[in-house]
């Protein structure tokens, strides 16, 4: 519902480029245009023209990855573990590419986007004002009807992971502590709990997974450099890049 394309970490566009990785920031429609899944669909939208100029913006299509924080990283997420969205007959030659990614990161990221399941996730009956915006939700009652359900559980990430999908990696800078009964959206929507939670479903699959903590750095607040350095090698080394 807020956030610009701007707002990206300098040292890690350094750190990238000092190894001869591409990088680029999008924007997307926010939720006061309109609900999921048009925000996951821009994003795609925009990795697919990226993609599609790969030869004029001199990057390997092969490799690829999308992190973000927040909603960036649901969205990176969501492209992660998502069935393609390519339509590979179609007549646009950007919607022929493909979705798939190398990898991806994702910094303080909902695992769920369903409020049904963050309720019971936190023992909370509060609903973060997002998520209402999200899925354009009027009234209560919206949380029992079925076309709002399918919303709920097609935005979830964790609903779309397969055997198949490519490496991830979380990092969460909120401490890992307990949450108190009822906690409010803004003390729960960025909880590392979220990543606990994807890895019980993910390590039974065989999927790598790395879950980072605040209290693995001295440090460690999102932007603070040894955070940063990690989460760059990391996916440098997934693209095989020394």
């Amino acid at each position: 519902r807020g956030g610009d394309k701007q707002a990206v970490d300098a040292q890690m566009i350094r750190r990238f480029h000092e190894h001869g990785v591409s990088f680029a920031s999008l924007n997307y429609r926010l939720t006061d245009v309109g609900p999921h899944p048009l925000q996951m669909l821009d994003a795609a939208r925009g990795l697919q023209t990226i993609r599609a100029r790969a030869k004029q913006y001199n990057i390997d299509p092969q490799r690829i990855a999308c992190g973000g924080g927040s909603a960036g990283a649901g969205i990176s997420m969501w492209l992660l573990y998502h069935d393609d969205l390519a339509d590979p007959a179609g007549t646009d030659p950007i919607a022929r590419q493909s979705t798939r990614i190398t990898c991806a990161l994702s910094v303080a990221g909902q695992t769920s986007y369903d409020p049904r399941t963050i309720q019971k996730l936190f023992n909370t009956d509060q609903v973060h004002p997002a998520l209402v915006l999200l899925y354009g939700m009027k009234d209560d009652q919206d949380l029992n009807r079925p076309e709002v359900i399918k919303l709920f559980e097609d935005a979830s990430i964790i609903n779309h992971a397969t055997r198949d999908d490519p490496p991830l990696y979380l990092y969460y800078p909120q401490a890992n502590e307990p949450l108190s009964a009822n906690s409010p959206g803004n003390l729960h929507i960025h909880h590392p709990k979220f990543g606990s939670f994807l890895k019980e479903k993910t390590d039974p699959l065989g999927l790598e997974v790395v879950l980072k903590l605040r209290e693995d750095y001295t440090a460690g607040d999102r932007n603070s450099a040894d955070v940063v350095k990690d989460q760059v090698d990391w996916i440098l080394k997934k693209f095989g890049v020394n």
